[in-house]
């Protein structure tokens, strides 16, 4: 009787709960070969400067779970995966009966995540929940507090541990704006992600400032970090 109880109150507050922000509904950019959508979870425990998402990050949730669930059934044949980004979705009650809800549409779910709760992903992954894991690599100890406001380094290493300790496809991505993150920077991030067992592509952004972000920042130089006497490691992909 107590285990039923559980289950409705769970499922009430699934479908009152409004953690979403917006729905990306068609996209063939975010996961690899994949047809897939976006949720985008409001809220975000990191405020980094050059953040494109600054109306997700500090914004309410508008969708809840039980809108998204009515949303995928009725793209069943048209989407083979669902993606969850933001802000930050690992920082949501229930977002594991979510990405299970999903899994039994026949859905792929892949996480994007700063790393910063990594017993959920633990979670996740355990529970056969995720099939593909974006972890944003934001920089080393020395900056990482000025660049995120937040002292989630030791988090982001231990969840970067899990993904290399699991059988599960995942890839480490990092913003670079010239003023926050230098050339020598970069090469001892691409070091030390190979210290840690990481072998798969290291996908690098270069922050441009043409839409609105947390912070007012300078403009940055791409050039610092492909013209110069480093040799950037081989498995650096430039995604713009």
């Amino acid at each position: 009787m107590n285990t039923s109880n559980g289950n409705i109150s769970k499922k009430k507050r699934t479908d009152t709960a409004r953690p979403i922000y917006s729905i990306t509904p068609f996209t063939l950019l975010d996961y690899p070969d994949h047809t897939a959508c976006i949720l985008w979870f409001a809220g975000c425990n990191m405020r980094c400067g050059y953040c494109y998402n600054p109306e997700i990050v500090d914004g309410k949730g508008k969708i809840s779970y039980g809108d998204v669930l009515h949303f995928l059934e009725k793209r069943k044949n048209l989407l083979d995966a669902v993606v969850f980004s933001g802000g930050e979705c690992t920082l949501h009650q229930n977002v594991l009966w979510l990405a299970h809800q999903i899994k039994e549409l026949g859905m792929k779910v892949k996480i994007d995540t700063n790393g910063s709760r990594p017993h959920v992903l633990e979670n996740l992954i355990a529970e056969k929940l995720v099939d593909y894991v974006a972890l944003d690599f934001k920089a080393l100890p020395g900056a990482y507090q000025k660049i995120t406001a937040s002292q989630l380094y030791g988090e982001f290493v231990e969840s970067l541990d899990i993904l290399v300790s699991n059988n599960i496809p995942f890839e480490v991505r990092t913003t670079l704006h010239s003023r926050l993150i230098s050339q020598s920077d970069l090469v001892e991030m691409a070091k030390f992600l190979q210290e840690k067992g990481y072998q798969g592509k290291y996908y690098l952004q270069h922050y441009v400032g043409d839409t609105g972000s947390i912070s007012f920042l300078p403009e940055s130089c791409k050039s610092v970090f492909i013209n110069s006497e480093f040799e950037l490691p081989k498995n650096i992909i430039w995604r713009n």
